[in-house]
């Protein structure tokens, strides 16, 4: 195929890979000469603290996406163009000033993304260029899984029988990006600058390059390397958090350094061949589709409920609220499961996902505080931040969302932590004041015999607190503060 468009700009966003990458293989189909961008989004970093681990994960993901390019390439002056800036306006810009007549990108459907696409292909319009946009992060989007009458699903067993049925090999198929490489251009020398250090954009190191948490294409195949030789475990060992059971790639699927069609290929071939974990995993990338999907069809979510009458509940407010709210983000609560939760999340970014429904139900249904402020919590601290996924991971958890367990369906700390951190092996790692203490003590240290807790020299309320509330009063409380939505679920 002869390229019919001389010059072709790659807006790479959450997709920072060379190899199987939607956009960049419709660009190198289509353009003699194309030249790869990223832009540092002042709209999107203005907001974030200045130590953030996805800001350190996005840049040295980036180093190694540039590395990618030049290899693709077989030369040393392509690579990857990084620009610091409104994206709205710096795409446009280098657009012109390399002379393309298109940009490539791939699909983002948060609201806010949709709105600076908008912005951009507008001003890319008015100077007659276009922007061209393709399916990448996801296997299926939008409105490709359907009921037989046309609407989307809302309900998840449903849609994971028809994702399955619909998930045949072109779906998985694999971009070829490697057959058009040359057609990558060499950059202009003004721009053939490295990407920029943390301090050049404004933030500070983090603690990211001690944790089990590599950045990049080499992270995302070590990682995957690694999750491959236990997967076949998968499907039991991910609900204990003080085992290695989660594949631990989920910050690699938000930002594109695995291809999701990689992911699924590979889970799907291994729940064929009668792996359980694989099964399982695949599930869980079914899940991941179906909250995209969600969003881009009802956008109302990223600020109100699925459910319109859960957002007639009557939630606490007030400084008493704020100090409870406080205290759940600090790991104060005096329920140990729940504090070792969050103290995991505040030190590493990362929280195991059970562990996020439990905190997410200890705030909503245990201190009656708003959905939207725990939301809200994770999305400034987890490094896999997604939009879609913890929203829908919040509503699910509050029962506002779709799909959600029932408002009744209330997790017990304590009962949580008895079953899936039966040792305690998870909570004397995150709170060592606790280390001490002999067995089932660790779930309660309320309940603990007072010996025990002077034998681990613990003093509650100043060792570690007692607890914000009484699970069973607060249970009680939050079916009359549900009531107002009448029918379950």
């Amino acid at each position: 195929m002869e390229p019919s468009v001389p010059v072709g700009l790659v807006w790479f966003r959450r997709d920072l890979r060379a190899s199987d990458h939607a956009a960049l293989y419709h660009a190198l189909r289509e353009c003699a000469q194309v030249h790869c961008v990223f832009v540092f989004d002042t709209e999107i970093l203005t907001n974030l603290p200045r130590a953030d681990m996805r800001v350190e994960f996005i840049r040295e993901s980036l180093v190694q996406l540039d590395e990618a390019l030049r290899a693709l390439a077989g030369c040393a002056e392509a690579g990857l163009i990084v620009r610091h800036g409104l994206a709205s306006d710096e795409v446009p810009r280098l657009a012109e000033a390399l002379g393309a007549q298109a940009v490539y990108a791939n699909h983002d459907d948060e609201p806010q993304a949709l709105a600076r696409d908008a912005r951009v292909r507008t001003a890319l319009a008015g100077a007659g260029r276009r922007l061209h946009t393709f399916k990448d992060h996801v296997v299926f989007e939008r409105s490709e899984v359907l009921t037989q009458s046309g609407a989307p699903y809302s309900v998840f067993t449903p849609y994971k029988a028809a994702w399955l049925r619909k998930l045949e090999p072109f779906y998985l198929t694999a971009y070829p990006t490697e057959r058009h490489a040359h057609r990558l251009a060499r950059r202009p020398p003004g721009e053939r600058r490295p990407v920029p250090a943390l301090d050049a954009l404004g933030f500070l190191p983090t603690r990211l390059s001690s944790l089990r948490m590599p950045p990049g294409l080499h992270g995302a195949q070590q990682l995957l390397d690694e999750f491959l030789t236990r997967i076949d475990q998968y499907h039991t060992a991910r609900d204990y958090p003080a085992v290695k059971g989660p594949s631990y790639l989920s910050a690699h699927l938000r930002f594109g350094t695995l291809s999701p069609r990689l992911a699924a290929g590979l889970a799907q071939q291994l729940s064929l061949a009668g792996q359980p974990g694989a099964a399982t995993w695949l599930s869980e990338l079914v899940w991941r589709d179906f909250y995209v999907q969600i969003l881009a069809h009802h956008p109302h979510v990223a600020t109100r409920s699925f459910k319109p009458a859960y957002d007639a509940i009557s939630w606490e407010s007030g400084p008493r609220a704020e100090a409870l709210f406080l205290a759940w983000c600090e790991g104060r609560t005096g329920y140990p499961l729940v504090d070792a939760a969050m103290a995991q999340l505040n030190q590493t970014g990362y929280m195991h996902n059970r562990l996020r429904m439990v905190t997410a139900s200890f705030l909503v249904k245990d201190l009656g505080i708003d959905w939207r402020w725990g939301e809200r919590y994770f999305a400034e601290k987890l490094t896999d931040y997604d939009l879609a996924a913890n929203n829908g991971g919040w509503q699910w958890a509050s029962s506002s969302g779709c799909d959600a367990q029932p408002y009744f369906r209330i997790f017990n700390p304590v009962t949580q932590s008895e079953k899936f951190d039966p040792e305690g092996r998870f909570i004397r790692r995150y709170l060592p004041a606790l280390a001490a203490l002999p067995g089932p003590a660790v779930h309660a240290p309320w309940r603990a015999r007072p010996l025990d807790l002077a034998e681990a020299g613990i003093t509650l309320g100043r060792d570690y607190p007692l607890p914000l509330v009484d699970h069973d009063a607060a249970r009680q409380r939050t079916l009359e503060r549900y009531a107002v939505v009448r029918a379950p679920g």
